[in-house]
């Protein structure tokens, strides 16, 4: 489910998990699949003791609101359009409330929602960066206090809103967490993951 999270360029904006059978995340109007988010985290972290921290992501841009869908239309089983309908259209929101838990594998949906997402969006590389003794970072467009950042990375470690099911998180989430306890500076200070 989406939260929302304070930008330092953009006021309110969303980011989260949207759906339990992938892994991928959405910033506003950027996705990017968690493991690839988890492997720039934790190579940002390493770096976290140089000058300045410069990096090109490459994420999927869907521009058009309406190509990006209706996320509680999709979830409700009333609305499936866009990008996210059709992602909800193939893995609906489950039945049971008990069920509604990020899913552990959701990584190996990948290569279908890759499918999915490149009908609505185009493929870009976003600058990221970070100046050393600013407590701040750019993530293309948008701009986020340390809290916040950090506040980003915990969600994905959480699993988002539902948590991950059975509290199993996958190989990827861990490797992110240690390169993060092994540099806990800069924008990763004082980090604690609960």
């Amino acid at each position: 489910m989406p939260l929302s999270f304070e930008s330092l360029s953009h006021g309110t904006i969303a980011f989260s998990f949207f759906n339990i059978e992938s892994d991928m995340l959405l910033l506003e109007h950027y996705f990017v699949f968690a493991t690839d988010f988890c492997q720039f985290i934790g190579d940002m972290a390493v770096k976290s003791n140089e000058e300045a921290y410069k990096n090109k992501w490459p994420v999927y841009a869907i521009e058009e609101r309406e190509n990006i869908g209706d996320l509680m239309g999709a979830i409700h089983g009333v609305r499936h359009t866009g990008f996210i309908g059709d992602v909800y259209r193939r893995f609906p929101f489950p039945n049971n409330i008990e069920n509604f838990k990020q899913k552990p594998a959701g990584h190996q949906s990948q290569a279908l929602i890759r499918d999915i997402i490149l009908r609505y969006a185009r493929q870009i590389r976003i600058a990221v960066s970070v100046a050393k003794g600013v407590f701040e970072i750019d993530i293309g467009q948008y701009r986020f206090s340390s809290q916040v950042f950090q506040d980003l990375v915990k969600y994905v470690w959480r699993g988002g809103y539902p948590r991950w099911q059975d509290e199993l998180r996958p190989d990827y989430i861990l490797a992110m967490k240690d390169k993060i306890e092994g540099h806990r500076q800069g924008l990763f200070e004082k980090i604690q993951f609960d």
